[in-house]
């Protein structure tokens, strides 16, 4: 049975055996679903699934409206109950940072996110990862997760988690779990209900586009660029914010082996992310 949990005292009661965690902002879809599925064949039927929910006001930058995030808690109870979690911890800015005002936040408190916090979804969204890092680093420290999951959909937030946790020498695992998409290859994620009809066909150029850069990258960096760029051009609604290849660890792109393909858009109002992994260079 899953019990709802609002302070993090009240876990280590509930926990058995080995403990993932999955940690969202709620407005849960298939794709946070996925995560728990993981989660759980991960811990197995001995151990225990943590969900987070809390929409985390450190990653809110000027121009995005915290107050307006989805608050969807009745709706996002019900997947995880579908989805055998344990334990959904909901908590407040107060049981989380000790304050619910940020301005009080010591800055000893925030994880610096270096050098790969500022570029793509950095450049975009000051400050951002920052925040995010911080939550993350909060949210271990409260569950006692020895595994935490997070899909390859946020690739910058998976790079930046996994290179926190080594680099601080913390045991906890960080688990990828593939990007859900639905039946037209657009990733899900808890944006797309902000898309129009029309905006919402339009999205599915996207993921064509990366597929299309993935096939032709065996011809180089330059050449997959080109391809997914073309693709995208067909729809002049979509605003290209990048769209880049990179090392796996978002560091410059090798002349061949192991690379990313990654991208951001615009629709509308609503900015859209994607990406995928590609080998370069073997037809050269």
């Amino acid at each position: 049975m899953t019990s709802l949990v609002h302070f993090h005292r009240e876990i280590p009661a509930l926990c058995r055996g080995e403990v993932a965690v999955v940690m969202t902002m709620g407005a849960l879809h298939d794709g946070h679903a996925e995560l728990m599925r993981v989660a759980r064949g991960r811990v197995g039927a001995g151990g225990t699934v943590i969900v987070t929910i809390f929409v985390n006001p450190t990653q809110f930058g000027a121009g995005e409206d915290l107050d307006k995030y989805p608050r969807t808690l009745e709706s996002d109870w019900q997947i995880c109950q579908e989805n055998a979690v344990d334990i959904v911890y909901a908590p407040n800015a107060v049981d989380v940072y000790g304050t619910s005002n940020m301005a009080e936040l010591p800055e000893s408190e925030m994880v610096d996110a270096g050098p790969v916090g500022l570029i793509l979804e950095g450049t975009a969204r000051p400050g951002h990862f920052r925040g995010m890092l911080t939550v993350v680093r909060k949210l271990q420290q409260l569950t006692g997760a020895h595994f935490a999951m997070f899909g390859e959909k946020d690739y910058q937030q998976l790079v930046l988690v996994t290179q926190m946790f080594a680099e601080r020498g913390t045991s906890v695992q960080v688990v990828p779990v593939p990007t859900v998409r639905e039946p037209d290859g657009l990733a899900l994620s808890s944006r797309n209900r902000y898309l129009t009809v029309p905006e919402r066909f339009q999205a599915a150029l996207i993921p064509q586009a990366v597929a299309a850069a993935v096939a032709t990258a065996q011809y180089g960096e330059d050449a997959a660029v080109a391809a997914g760029l073309e693709v995208l051009s067909k729809e002049p609604a979509i605003k290209v914010d990048y769209f880049v290849v990179t090392a796996p660890d978002l560091g410059p792109a090798p002349a061949r082996g192991p690379a990313r393909v990654v991208v951001a858009v615009r629709l509308g109002a609503t900015r859209l992310l994607d990406n995928a992994p590609c080998d370069l260079g073997a037809a050269a």
